[in-house]
Parts: C-alpha cells; structure tokens; sequence
C-alpha cells in the first residue's frame, strides 16, 4: 500500500493518471468521478461502449431483494439515481416506479416476512411488506393466487444504453478520452507505471490501473498475476408487442426467476436470469429457445393479460458471475496501483453510479468511505466467500 499511496499525487503535465479498462456503466461512471477530480483518464474499450451487459441489461434500479452487503451501496446509489441529472445531465430515461416482489404461496410469503424483519433488524426500512389487498392495488392485473409481496417504493428503472452513453458524454466533457475498439493484449507493471498494449501495438502507461472489464475482468485480474473465479452467463430477455397500461411497477417473483415491467411504449421487458450461450472469446451469445419459453410461461403465469400479445424480440447480454453473486470492488492487494470493479452477476446496472465514485476514491486517494470489505477482491483465496444473508432477486 505505501507504493500505491505515493502515486495519489496531482495530473502529470503529459500523459495519463489512470487507464480504465473496460467501456460499460461502471467504466464510464468511474471515468466521469476521476475526470471531475483533474484527472487525466483514458478508457479503452475493446468493442463500443455499452457494447455487452451495460447496453443489454433490463435497467432496473433495484434496490429490493439486495444481499445485505449490496444495501448501503444500492441506497447510496439510489440517492443519485433520484437526482442523476444533476450528476450527468441527463435523465438517463429514469422513472421512479417502485419494485415489487410477489408471492404465490405461504411459504413465499413467510419468506418475504422474514425479509423485511432481518431489513428492519439492521435499521433498514426500504422495503415494506404488502399483504394480498394493498398488493392488487399495485398490481390489479396480477393473477388471482398471487397471496401478498414485498414493495420498494422508491425504485424504478432507466434505459440502460442511453445512461451508458450519457455517462460517456459526461466523462468526455470532464476531460476523459474513450478509445473503442482497443482491446488489451498485454498489461506490465514496470517503473511505477502501468503499462497497457493493444493489438495494433499502441502503449499507454499511468500509474493507476481500473479493471472494469465486466465479464473479461478476471481474465485482466489473471494477466498480472492475481486470480478471481469468475463465470460468465448471457442473460436473456423479452420483449412483447404493445398493450394497454396494465402495470406500473418493476415486478419480480419470490419462488421462481422472474423481472417484469411495461415500458412507456406499452410494450413489456420480462428477464429475470434465464440464462443462453455465450461465447467470451469471440464476445457473441446464442439464446436458449427453450428457456425463454419458461420465461415467458412465468410472465403469462403471474399476468394472464398477456395472452393477448405475443413476443416480438429476444437478445442477451454478457454478464460475469461470482460465487457468491456479489462483485469485486476494490483495491488489489498484490499489484500497486491497481483496482478492480466487475462481476457484477447481473443487478450491477443501478450500483454504477455510487461505484464509479467508490473506484474514484480507491484510485486516487487509496480509501473509499463506503462499506466494501465484503467485495475483496482477495476474499476467496481462503476458499470460503465472505457473506451475508441474501434473498434471491433476478437480473435486472
């Protein structure tokens, strides 16, 4: 750490204070907080930004259902989304919605009620239980078994491509360069400095290295000697054709995979975690018929309305996924200057404006003052994942 805290000194008269590698969300958003401290950034970006999980996600703003160690970020974080345009300019298409949890049976409902108690117990009081009539006021077009849920009532969702760009815009207007279509092949540290090479031979070096490469940031973490046990899943989702208004929350389901919501347009967004193929080298995802099949039957399920439509689009996006379904955030603790900001196993969209400015704070003065011991990215090294109690909530 002594290395590493030498390096927090102010912009070097040429060259860059820090590379980021990796264009989605948290990428962007960590550009935007390090261009905004007269920081010279660059952010290589092997595709386009936004090319992967960021411009594929269902851009929940989700703070229900969290595993506890999410919480303080996801709260932090949707104090911004509250006010994102102050921090970007922009609305990022946010609406303030609400997201609610259903469940089917008593024993779902139990479970929910044992949510929110184990929420209140840590002074937590975001999430409120509904029984069977305050949820149909919510929800009139949910099915009839449907027993009682669980509400977030300041939640919501935003179009995830455009805050991507949105964010984009912001870094480059505060100073940072975004380079697409510049994949790392080789990372070195030498002389106090990160040295980074792409394909076509051009080098750029800074004292500060931010992995946020996504699903390809154990791959970067390996290249300089550190391993992270990362998978990868391409998560798929759904599109209808239009209806009338029937719904205005995010919906998610207690027993089974599910993230639900109609869209401006009229037309519904069902995900949930339903899982096609993705191949990591070539970047490319195939969708699993079958399971967007299971999907849709949940949807149909829990919404008998939309028998009346029918499916006009499907796609997935590539997302990396932990052990223990929280990220990595924070600094290396075998390479100086180095931090790591990915895995975000599929509900990383809403965090990624607190986090940009956690990797701020890492990079630049070596702390943060946000909660992140449970994100080491070190912690699985003894073989036991740090944890916390986790209700399951799908992607999105």
């Amino acid at each position: 750490m002594a290395e590493c805290a030498s390096l927090f000194r102010p912009t070097r008269p040429a060259g860059f204070d820090v590379v980021v590698v990796g264009g989605g969300l948290h990428g962007m958003s960590a550009a935007l907080h390090i261009a905004r401290r007269n920081r010279r950034v660059l952010v290589l970006e092997k595709d386009h930004v936004a090319a992967h999980a960021s411009g594929y996600s269902a851009g929940g703003v989700r703070t229900l259902g969290r595993h506890v160690a999410e919480v303080p970020l996801a709260l932090a974080s949707l104090d911004l989304w509250h006010r994102i345009a102050e921090l970007v300019g922009d609305d990022c298409g946010f609406r303030e919605v609400g997201h609610v949890k259903v469940a089917e049976t008593a024993a779902e409902m139990a479970e929910l009620t044992s949510r929110e108690a184990t929420m209140r117990a840590q002074g937590w009081t975001h999430e409120e239980l509904l029984d069977a009539a305050e949820l149909r006021r919510l929800l009139p077009a949910v099915a009839s078994h449907v027993v009682g849920g669980l509400v977030a009532r300041r939640n919501g969702f935003a179009s995830p491509y455009r805050t991507t760009l949105v964010f984009r815009r912001a870094a480059e207007a505060a100073g940072a360069v975004v380079r697409e279509g510049a994949r790392v092949v080789a990372v070195e540290r030498r002389d106090g400095e990160w040295h980074v090479r792409c394909p076509d031979g051009a080098t750029w070096s800074a004292p500060i290295l931010v992995n946020t490469a996504g699903a390809w940031g154990a791959r970067l973490a390996r290249s300089v000697d550190e391993e992270v046990p990362l998978g990868f899943n391409a998560l798929m989702m759904m599109l209808t054709g239009k209806l009338p208004p029937f719904v205005t929350p995010v919906v998610g389901a207690t027993g089974r995979p599910l993230s639900f919501k109609q869209t401006d347009s009229g037309r519904v967004m069902i995900g949930g975690g339903h899982k096609g193929v993705g191949d990591l080298d070539a970047g490319r995802v195939t969708l699993d018929v079958a399971r967007l099949a299971v999907s849709a039957r949940t949807a149909l399920d829990l919404f008998p309305i939309l028998a009346s439509t029918q499916m006009v689009h499907a796609w997935a996006g590539i997302e990396g996924i932990l052990p223990d379904e929280i990220p990595v955030i924070g600094l290396s603790r075998k390479q100086p200057g180095l931090v790591h900001a990915f895995g975000f196993c599929g509900h990383g969209f809403e965090l990624g404006p607190v986090v940009g400015g956690i990797v701020a704070q890492l990079a630049l003065d070596g702390a943060t003052n946000m909660p992140i011991a449970a994100f080491a990215p070190d912690r699985f090294q003894a073989g036991v994942p740090r944890s916390g109690g986790a209700l399951r909530q799908p992607a999105g």
